[in-house]
């Protein structure tokens, strides 16, 4: 039955009457029609997501002596003296960081003292460690007292309901409706330019990527949650890169559809296990030590290929551990910094990144490595505040690099090539120099998918899969593709500033920091602006590791949008009928984690 569609649609599309009547026609209407959809289909994503100012929730409130009362509201909150601090107290006796106020998952709160030199009392007893808070204890901090007011469960639900709901002006089936249409034309060209090669792979996948993405959004729907721009932006890009891989390897598209299946299951998994912020914070370890332990492995095991020990084969399949590790290295750090007062988590953390570094240096897999660098400066930024870290982080890291191109002269001579690639044209140029001709030749709306010449260069559809874009669906359509990572970047700075709890900020920001170094080096680096490195382009790039990294990833920056029924990470309120209410969560004890801290 399938090998009589499959010859049925092959036929249709080889035969010369189709393509002598429509061949023309259609390469030329969709070459203007692509660009024009997805810069709609991106206008719409971006205007949902971008437009509005961060909500903030409120938790709780400290009162001061003089009646004003300070709003609490994330989930974690330093208190002191220093700029940086979530609660600033500018009294000269309160330390820089002074004490932190944390509320648990259950609606709990606890009170630490962070290794103030005054001490931090409650209700008259000085704290050592943790206690326990609730409505209408006095905390003293270097003698000035506070009383902590807990937000009442009426008010936390009058939050919960009174959030912006996302889909209401820009409707996300309508631009899904517009998605559609481009996968069907982008299908459509393909198959026209195979002609007489046409493969049966690729009509079947592109109806079943369309198939798919409604399906996905259907069950986003049952679940009451509204807010799908974050998805439709994966799967613009998604097929583009599937338009990558039917224009240069049409056989390998069934694997491409089997690991977006799979970066899809990660994506939903890892949203709602991070509903449960206590259960994440404990199984940081364990999956840190799964994440070595893949690249322990890789480097034991794995055979070199062009320089780089990044491939690990188990039978007939073979994939890039470092690519899982990403996520790994996402949700330790994010669970452990989210805590930066107890200096062990800290220590621990740059232990644990200094090890995924070190074991990618040792597979020569210097671009990964550089984005698991970057990832972990936004990290150890974003819950220090401390431009002194990272300025030592990074000049540990050039002097790295300096001993690095001392001890591997090969990784010296791309940089010698670095900016000179036409002086090389047919040596450590080479790839370059034909991507930067190519994405000239495709001009604005490019020669048509599937009728460029530089998918028979290697690595075009990987490591220079911009060039390629550009080639094919034009200059207008690359740029989309980096617009596409850049949305995902300003809406998880956005919504950091209105996250409940720091691990969502943390891991949001830090994944997308990935994704958009990834692509400024993949970018970039073909071009001849940066030293080329190989890295692959978030969604694009042919490759089932990255594709379902990429989707993973994505689940971080989909629990830190706290906009109404956005996020599936995010409980609802219960409803009975048409009507909803918020039932308060039961109490639970922390555990005895936060009772010995």
């Amino acid at each position: 039955m399938l090998d009589s569609i499959s010859s049925a649609i092959t036929g249709i599309f080889a035969s010369d009457t189709f393509l002598s009547d429509a061949s023309r026609y259609i390469t030329f209407a969709t070459r203007f029609i692509l660009p024009v959809l997805a810069v709609v289909i991106l206008w719409r994503c971006g205007r949902s997501l971008l437009s509005g100012k961060p909500e903030r929730e409120v938790w709780g409130y400290l009162s001061l002596p003089n009646g004003a009362k300070i709003e609490l509201t994330n989930w974690e909150n330093i208190i002191g003296r220093a700029a940086s601090s979530d609660v600033v107290m500018e009294y000269p006796t309160v330390s820089r960081s002074h004490a932190a106020m944390i509320r648990n998952a259950q609606g709990e709160w606890t009170l630490f003292d962070i290794g103030s030199k005054l001490g931090v009392i409650h209700n008259g007893k000085e704290v050592h460690g943790a206690v326990r808070v609730r409505t209408g204890d006095i905390i003293g901090l270097g003698g000035v007292e506070l009383v902590f007011v807990k937000a009442s469960v009426d008010h936390e639900r009058e939050q919960a309901m009174g959030r912006s709901r996302p889909g209401r002006e820009i409707r996300p089936a309508t631009t899904l409706v517009l998605l559609t249409e481009f996968i069907l034309f982008l299908g459509i060209q393909l198959c026209v330019a195979a002609g007489d090669e046409l493969s049966a792979t690729v009509p079947i996948t592109f109806a079943a990527l369309i198939v798919i993405m409604w399906l996905c959004y259907i069950v986003t729907r049952a679940l009451d949650r509204v807010g799908f721009e974050i998805e439709t932006i994966a799967f613009l890009l998604t097929a583009v890169g599937f338009g990558v891989c039917a224009s240069s390897d049409p056989e390998a598209l069934p694997k491409e559809m089997v690991c977006l299946i799979a970066g899809l299951f990660g994506f939903w998994m890892l949203g709602t296990f991070l509903r449960d912020l206590d259960r994440a914070k404990k199984l940081r370890w364990p999956i840190a030590g799964a994440g070595l332990v893949l690249l322990a492995v890789n480097l034991v095991t794995a055979e070199s290929l062009f320089g780089a020990k990044n491939w690990l084969s188990i039978g007939s399949i073979s994939f890039q551990p470092s690519e899982f590790v990403k996520v790994c290295f996402v949700f330790a750090g994010a669970a452990t910094l989210d805590r930066l007062f107890a200096k062990r988590n800290l220590v621990l953390f740059v232990g644990f990144a200094a090890a995924c570094v070190g074991c990618l240096a040792m597979m020569s897999d210097f671009g990964t490595a550089a984005v698991f660098f970057v990832a972990y400066l936004v990290i150890a930024f974003m819950r220090s505040g401390s431009f002194a870290t990272v300025l030592l982080s990074a000049a540990g890291a050039a002097f790295a690099v300096f001993i690095v191109l001392t001890a591997k002269p090969y990784i010296a001579d791309r940089f010698s090539t670095w900016g000179h690639a036409w002086d090389f044209p047919n040596d450590g140029g080479y790839q370059q120099t034909r991507t930067m001709a190519s994405a000239a030749s495709g001009g604005l709306f490019g020669l048509g998918a599937g009728k460029g010449w530089l998918k028979n260069v290697f690595a075009a559809d990987t490591d220079m899969v911009f060039g390629l874009v550009c080639e094919e669906m034009g200059l207008i359509m690359g740029f989309v593709a980096v617009a596409g990572v850049l949305l995902l970047a300003f809406f998880a700075v956005k919504s950091s500033g209105s996250a409940r709890s720091s691990f969502y900020a943390i891991a949001s920001c830090a994944a997308v920091s990935m994704m958009v170094f990834q692509m400024i080096l993949n970018v970039f680096g073909s071009m001849d602006i940066l030293p080329f490195t190989g890295v692959t382009f978030p969604f694009v790039s042919k490759g089932g590791s990255s594709l379902i990294s990429c989707w993973c990833l994505l689940g971080f920056l989909k629990a830190a949008d706290t906009r109404q029924n956005a996020s599936f990470a995010i409980r609802l309120p219960k409803t009975h009928g048409k009507r909803q209410y918020y039932e308060p969560p039961e109490f639970e004890d922390p555990g005895e984690e936060a009772q010995e801290q």
